[in-house]
Order: structure tokens, then C-alpha cells, then sequence
């Protein structure tokens, strides 16, 4: 019975029923090693597109994520301290799919279909890896009703499945290409605000931030937690439903720059 699957019987499950629905992938051999196949689910889940799924895949999906989730463990939000500037920012670095939050920022692309290519290291797909397939499915129909690319600097809320968090706000960042403009910085100011004003409107508390554009997207990392630490001190001066925001960093450099603007 599928309820009584463990988890290598769930995720060969998972590969069967994705080859299925993608013939081209169907002649994949499902290799032997752990991790070898964890990779190949990974690969398909990134490369599916949002097609309706079965009650009896997403129970299958939802209890392999599930248990993904609970190995590699869980940062509840409000246990990490306050900064010194302000008692309702924190300052954390690791994963941001581990943390226990009302909602985390994912910096989406204009599709705002998740990444397409497999096993890539952006925020983006861990997000909607670990989400699972519900995310991708709800991300298309936010885009079917909208009718076209999300602008930069705007947001979409989800819920966030099989996350540890309630929900997940998507924002396109400025992607950069030349000499950094003015119109840059405020388009990035935007995503910080836009992320924020949707937290307060759906009655969340805790939103914790990624570093929106510095990735990819190449959007100088000073200048960048510059933007985005004067932008929510700004909001938060003016509003007081958000209790607490997190600044989620993931190498040495991004936590340096954070101490220093954050660390007075």
C-alpha cells in the first residue's frame, strides 16, 4: 500500500509515475545509488510541467517531501535573535527552505514557473524542489489569469506545500547587465516593498528575505543589502503588523555585509 511506502519506494514511485506523464524521459534506467536517484526525481520534478496531478501522486509526493523536510531540519524564526538596530529584524545563514515562518521571498524569473533546469543550484528551484509540484501547478494558474510576465519589482503569494513555512512571495529582481542605474536600485527597493506590502495585506507576521538579484541576476551585493535594508526599515517604521523580518544570507561574503549594516 502507498501508505506504507518508505522512502526509496516513494521516490521510485515518483520517478515511474513523472516518466510517465514524460515519455521522453522514460528510457532513463533508474540507477541503484541514493543518491543517484534522488537526483534523477530532482531532475524530473524541475523539468514537469504543470500538469494536474493525481490525488495519489501528490500523497505520495507530499509524504516523501515531508520527511525531506523533517531530516534536514527546521529553523523555527522566532527563536533567532534580534539585531542590534532593530529588535524585529534578524539576521540567519543557511537554507532558507528549512525556516518555520509565515512566509519566505523567493526571487522568481518573469515566468514565474520556477527553474527549468535540473538540479540547479538557484533558490528558485530548492524552492519549488522541496515545495513540490503544487507550486509550479499554482504558479501557472496565477500566470493564465494574469496573461503575461510578471513585471520586475512586483509580487505573488503561494502557499508554500510541503515547506516549512505557510506561504512563499515570489518577486522578480532587475537582472544586470551593464553599469548599475538608479532605476535598478529602485526596482530592487520595489521587490523589498512589494514583498512586504502582500505580507501585511494577507495578515502575515514574519517574513524572511533572500538576497534578492545578487545571484544570477548579478546585482551588486553591497549595494543590494544596502537597498534592502533601508527598505524594510522604512516599512517597518511605518507599519507594525510584520513583528519580524529575516535576512536570510548563504555565503561568508552576503553575512559580512549584512553584520556590518545590521551590527551597530
Amino acid at each position: 500500500m502507498k501508505e506504507n511506502m518508505n522512502q526509496e519506494e516513494r521516490r521510485i514511485y515518483l520517478i515511474r509515475e513523472m516518466q510517465r506523464e514524460m515519455p521522453q524521459y522514460a528510457g532513463i534506467p533508474i540507477p541503484k545509488e541514493e543518491e543517484e536517484q534522488r537526483r534523477l526525481l530532482r531532475s524530473l520534478f524541475n523539468l514537469r510541467p504543470p500538469y494536474p496531478a493525481s490525488e495519489a501522486f501528490l500523497s505520495v509526493q507530499d509524504a516523501y517531501l515531508g520527511e525531506e523536510v523533517r531530516k534536514r531540519g527546521v529553523v523555527n524564526t522566532e527563536e533567532l535573535p534580534p539585531v542590534s538596530i532593530s529588535p524585529r529584524i534578524s539576521l540567519w545563514r543557511g537554507d532558507i527552505t528549512m525556516l518555520r515562518c509565515d512566509a519566505i521571498v523567493n526571487a522568481a524569473n518573469s515566468a514565474l514557473l520556477g527553474c527549468w533546469q535540473p538540479c540547479h543550484s538557484c533558490i528558485d528551484n530548492i524552492i519549488h524542489t522541496l515545495s513540490g509540484v503544487q507550486l509550479r501547478i499554482r504558479c501557472n494558474e496565477i500566470m493564465q489569469e494574469q496573461g503575461h510576465e510578471e513585471p520586475a519589482g512586483t509580487a505573488k503569494i503561494t502557499p508554500a506545500y510541503n515547506l516549512p513555512c505557510k506561504y512563499v512571495l515570489h518577486t522578480v529582481g532587475p537582472i544586470i547587465t551593464g553599469p548599475l542605474r538608479s532605476q535598478d536600485c529602485e526596482t530592487l527597493a520595489s521587490c523589498y516593498r512589494s514583498c512586504l506590502e502582500l505580507a501585511a495585506e494577507n495578515g502575515l507576521q514574519s517574513v524572511a528575505f533572500c538576497c534578492i538579484s545578487t545571484g544570477v541576476f548579478h546585482f551588486p551585493q553591497e549595494r543590494a543589502a544596502e537597498i534592502a535594508v533601508e527598505t524594510v526599515l522604512h516599512f517597518l517604521e511605518k507599519n507594525d503588523s510584520i513583528r519580524q523580518v529575516v535576512f536570510n544570507v548563504f555565503t561568508d561574503r552576503d553575512l559580512s555585509i549584512y553584520r556590518k549594516l545590521l551590527e551597530r
